[in-house]
């Protein structure tokens, strides 16, 4: 696919857009005036008109052709934004004629249209918000709806942040085997069990640090978070460790919301939960993915959907009263009617929390290599999401946060559900940026968030475990950017 470029700079933009009606082809770009209009081609062009700007878009696909163009008024267009977005209208119209998709989420190509959504909703009111997702990015009327609703959950959480607040993010990236689908940093734990020893020591160290850091600048811890990877992929010894350096240095198991990712369930022994316990954790993933064992053997997950269950019961049993469950919409071989099922025995179980995730075929994914995986036919995906949310509202679940990945089956969402009053605010602090997230461990990101500033500043440790531990007194010293940060 090329697209052809003239009088703008809007190349980022035009790739998303055309990404979301051709996801696997590769993307080509030409900027001369007269370059020929070739079959798959999509020319674009800006023009100064006397009443504004010409958006204009004509596409070659396949033997058939479709344009369109829209003038906007020079205050509908102040900036670079602003015209992005004019442009992606245009070529969402002429895609939309050639393809007949009409993407859910209309134009909207970033990670956070919740987040967009409350910037509406502050500038227009609900209603005018609502219509400004509708009729100007496209979204259909459910994603709207849903958008709408995040938002109305999350304004209690919004309004209560301090100046100060911030929560931790701790990274064990180490798991017993890695998933088909998964893109994270990970490593096995047969692969990496050397380096795990001085990765759990130098771990510790870093926690010491950071909350020297934060202490001496005033700062507010509100949640801890352990992910990976796995955390419980740890030895229960190692992850004793881990949660003493927390509640010595950090007085995590003073804080509103301490959460570990259990994510395995055959990482999980009744020893280990007891860890979890014992040093205050409060809330815990288990997550099944899918509760078909020939699903769960496709995409490499070394576990039975009858040992999910086990596991879930044993941590009820152990006293873990806020538990979430995450599941996959379009995993290779599941089905509609497998996907159903598996969210049936998600809601009898009774989390607190149940994340619905779809499929995302990342590069870096096994899953990806694959010449043809068998993943949800188009549609199908979008059947299942949609599946979830019906039956997880009438369950009475609502959704609390939302964010979106490149490269999604059907272009589509993952959506955090839970019980009323059980919300993870990690989260929504997190996913939606509402203050400072530091960060521990390999590929960890820590982001400097000042409230209600759109400017934030990232620091990032290094990302494979034998990096962060050959050169961990570089990684130490890029914490004087916290410091600068708080002045």
């Amino acid at each position: 696919m090329r697209i052809i470029t003239q009088n703008h700079t809007y190349k980022y933009e035009s790739e998303k857009i055309c990404r979301i009606y051709f996801p696997s082809e590769k993307v080509t770009f030409a900027e001369a005036a007269d370059a020929a209009a070739e079959d798959r081609t999509i020319l674009t062009r800006v023009e100064q008109a006397q009443n504004g700007l010409t958006f204009c878009c004509e596409a070659f696909i396949d033997g058939k052709t479709a344009a369109a163009t829209l003038t906007a008024k020079p205050e509908d267009v102040p900036d670079d934004a602003a015209g992005e977005k004019q442009l992606a209208r245009v070529m969402a119209d002429v895609l939309t004629q050639l393809t007949g998709i009409k993407p859910p989420w209309g134009i909207l190509t970033g990670v956070r249209p919740s987040k967009l959504m409350r910037t509406c909703v502050d500038l227009y009111g609900a209603e005018g918000a609502k219509e400004k997702f509708r009729t100007f990015f496209g979204v259909s009327p459910e994603k709207t709806a849903l958008a709408l609703d995040i938002d109305a959950r999350q304004r209690p959480i919004v309004d209560g942040v301090g100046p100060q607040d911030y929560s931790l993010y701790v990274s064990i990236p180490f798991c017993p085997t890695r998933c088909a689908y998964c893109s994270f940093v990970s490593h096995s734990v047969a692969q990496a069990k050397k380096l795990i020893p001085d990765y759990v020591r130098l771990l510790c160290e870093e926690l010491a640090l950071t909350a020297r850091i934060a202490q001496q600048k005033g700062l507010r811890l509100q949640t801890v978070y352990i992910g990976g990877g796995t955390p419980t992929a740890l030895s229960a010894e190692d992850l004793k460790t881990v949660l003493e350096a927390l509640n010595t240095h950090l007085h995590a198991n003073r804080t509103s919301e301490f959460t570990v990712e259990a994510g395995r369930p055959d990482t999980v022994t009744p020893e280990k939960l007891r860890v979890l316990k014992n040093a205050g954790v409060t809330r815990i993933s288990i997550n099944p993915q899918t509760f078909s064992d020939p699903v769960l053997q496709a995409v490499g997950r070394r576990h039975t959907a009858a040992e999910t269950v086990e596991k879930f019961r044993l941590a009820r049993e152990l006293g873990f009263d806020d538990i979430n469950m995450d599941l996959i919409a379009g995993l290779p071989t599941d089905t509609y009617e497998g996907f159903c099922e598996s969210l049936q025995t998600a809601c009898a179980l009774g989390p607190e929390n149940v994340t619905v995730h779809t499929l995302a075929l990342k590069r870096a994914a096994t899953l990806a290599a694959d010449a043809s995986p068998q993943t949800a036919a188009a549609g199908e995906t979008a059947r299942m999401v949609d599946l979830s949310r019906r039956q997880l509202y009438e369950n009475g679940y609502v959704p609390y946060y939302m964010y979106r990945q490149s490269k999604s089956a059907d272009n589509l969402e993952n959506v955090g559900w839970a019980k009323p009053e059980r919300l993870c605010l990690y989260n929504v602090y997190m996913m939606e940026e509402l203050h400072t997230v530091l960060a521990c461990g390999a590929g960890a990101v820590t982001k400097l968030v000042t409230p209600g500033d759109r400017d934030i500043r990232r620091v990032y440790n290094f990302k494979y475990p034998y990096e962060y531990i050959s050169r961990f007194g570089e990684l130490l010293s890029r914490k004087k950017e916290i410091e600068e940060f708080y002045g």
